[in-house]
């Protein structure tokens, strides 16, 4: 599908068609996963629809006409439950409040894409929105990246591993620089030109004569001597456009940082990073997991062995780790079952359809750790606190944080 057209405000336009709305019983997640499953296929050939321009940043989702002339509906963020989709329908849908309404009651608003990798993209944008808001209001739960020093001194012209003693300088005649200063343009002068500029540089007189002319011109005291530590004019220009210019490198990239997460991604990596849960610490996702649907997913290294990769799953009996084995033929195989795979999309798209030797079938639903119940938030308790009490309640059959 390539890559996603985004805006410089990082929203990204994908175009669908809109099925409709259905309303969502007050039930537990499991449970409400089910419905929503049932009625999706019940809609799968509905033969009324529209087609819109659907709008996804972490802000929130925006409907257009497919003009994108006249706004339809806007749904934020923090009031959308879960997203889910049907790429065998070709079907994606989220669970969301009506906008600006304080009513409890909740909708799936369904659409249809144009085949099953457009309906996957859509839910996967969805997702993405969810973690990236998530990371947005928890900046303590980020993954921490290796940072570069930055070196304690600049490289200088002068230690270049020399000695600077006057009896050493008697048989040095030309330092060895010959290369173009950094960020400096290619000059057009002859090679013969070159050295005679390093030499006016560098000069190739012995120390002795270069001390007399020095006395004769009255830069030096009768007496003094004349090391490679003095720093000559146009040296001493030299050394400060190195200086400048490795100063601006510095300035432009003062540490080796990671890319900040952002939509603007091919289908591919899109899917990595929701897969891998993205700029987010493992141990935050660990617990985000715990409370997310049932057969979500995480794919990370081993616990146990780092260089190799696995899958935890929520089932029902809680998280279980699989281990992602690498065979002899360069197939991936999951911990305790035998179908091989050439990639890790190709296995994760095979257990999501398949359930062989799983408890359950691997899910692309997610849920929202952003949601927010009630539409008047300023007298909420942080979004924190309103996870913990998601997570004391995700047992009982009747609850309405999760949706």
């Amino acid at each position: 599908m390539g890559e996603a057209p985004v805006r410089e405000d990082g929203t990204v336009t994908r175009s669908a068609e809109y099925v409709g709305s259905f309303p969502v019983d007050d039930c537990c997640l499991d449970d409400q996963m089910e419905q929503l499953h049932t009625q999706l296929k019940s809609l799968k050939a509905c033969k009324r629809r529209r087609s819109v321009s659907l709008k996804f940043s972490i802000k929130g989702v925006k409907m257009y006409n497919e003009d994108e002339t006249t706004l339809l509906m806007a749904h934020a963020l923090r009031r959308v439950s879960l997203s889910t989709a049907r790429p065998i329908d070709a079907q994606f849908a989220f669970v969301s409040h009506n906008p600006g309404s304080t009513d409890a009651q909740l909708y799936c608003h369904v659409f249809k894409a144009r085949h099953a990798r457009a309906a996957q993209f859509l839910n996967l944008l969805l997702c993405r929105c969810f973690q990236l808001c998530y990371l947005e209001k928890h900046p303590e739960e980020a993954q921490e990246y290796s940072v570069g020093s930055a070196p304690r001194r600049n490289p200088s012209l002068l230690n270049h591993g020399f000695p600077l003693s006057v009896s050493a300088l008697v048989s040095f005649r030309r330092a060895p620089f010959r290369g173009l200063l950094p960020g400096s343009k290619k000059s057009q002068k002859s090679l013969d030109d070159q050295y005679s500029s390093q030499d006016e540089v560098f000069p190739t007189s012995s120390p002795s004569l270069v001390r007399k002319k020095a006395i004769r011109n009255k830069v030096l005291r009768s007496g003094a001597y004349r090391s490679f530590t003095f720093t000559p004019l146009k040296q001493r220009s030299v050394q400060e456009r190195l200086t400048a210019s490795q100063e601006k490198d510095q300035d432009k990239t003062p540490a080796r940082r990671s890319r900040a997460p952002s939509l603007a991604e091919t289908e591919e990596a899109l899917a990595q990073a929701v897969w891998y849960w993205a700029g987010i610490a493992t141990d935050s996702s660990y617990s985000l997991l715990a409370d997310d649907v049932l057969g979500s997913y995480l794919l990370c290294p081993h616990p146990k062995k780092p260089k190799c990769g696995s899958l935890i799953i929520r089932f029902p009996s809680g998280l279980i780790t699989h281990l992602i084995e690498n065979t002899r033929k360069g197939k991936f195989l999951l911990e305790k079952c035998k179908t091989e795979f050439t990639s890790i999309s190709e296995l994760i798209e095979h257990y999501t359809e398949n359930q062989d030797d799983l408890p359950c079938l691997l899910n692309c639903a997610r849920v929202n750790h952003c949601y927010e119940w009630e539409e008047n938030t300023s007298k909420l308790p942080s979004v924190k606190l309103h996870k913990s009490l998601n997570k004391a309640k995700i047992k009982s059959t009747h609850r309405k944080e999760w949706v």
